[in-house]
């Protein structure tokens, strides 16, 4: 078997296409390592986009349009605390900040093998959603998330190691996710 293709930002869209779901796309064969979230993708990712509570896409292979990966993404707003905001040189009165949530983020498990780098990709393809189509409408400063450590120990070093940082405004409880933000003008 010869070595996985590392997929960046540079080269992604020589392999994949980022593509709005949409009714005859084909979920049904996808599978990842949280049984959970290939069930949403099968079962409730059209219902809630055409509810307009949640906009699914996905990752299709260039060649055959196979799905590698998805992500469904919300509107969002997280409160930081004066630190917080300092440190991102945000000089605002309030608490509250406009963001894009990734709410569900998954890799499907035969792409693991071929690929290296699906989920960063991902990520920086959700920062284009909103570069694109949210900051020219309205505004996301930041990208956040609710990291999924019930399901998955190591997410929150991925996403650490992608640029998040987790929010104080939601630390110190006890959950089964942690809450997290990117600033997207970095």
């Amino acid at each position: 078997m010869s070595a996985p293709i590392v997929i960046t930002e540079k080269n992604g869209d020589r392999y994949f296409r980022l593509k709005r779901l949409t009714a005859d796309a084909p979920v049904g064969a996808f599978r990842c390592a949280v049984p959970e979230y290939a069930a949403y993708l099968r079962e409730e990712a059209l219902r809630t986009q055409t509810d307009h509570v949640a906009v699914t896409w996905l990752l299709r292979e260039e060649t055959d349009g196979e799905i590698g990966a998805y992500m469904s993404l919300i509107a969002d707003a997280v409160k930081l605390s004066n630190a917080e905001k300092e440190l991102h040189k945000l000089h605002y009165p309030f608490k509250t900040i406009p963001a894009l949530k990734i709410a569900k983020l998954a890799v499907a498990e035969t792409f693991r093998q071929k690929y290296r780098g699906l989920g960063t990709y991902m990520i920086f393809q959700a920062g284009i959603v909103a570069y694109d189509n949210i900051n020219p409408c309205c505004a996301a400063r930041f990208l956040t998330v609710d990291a999924d450590i019930e399901h998955d120990a190591g997410v929150l070093a991925f996403y650490q190691k992608n640029g998040f940082v987790p929010n104080i405004e939601f630390s110190g409880k006890r959950r089964k996710t942690i809450s997290m933000r990117l600033d997207l003008y970095r």
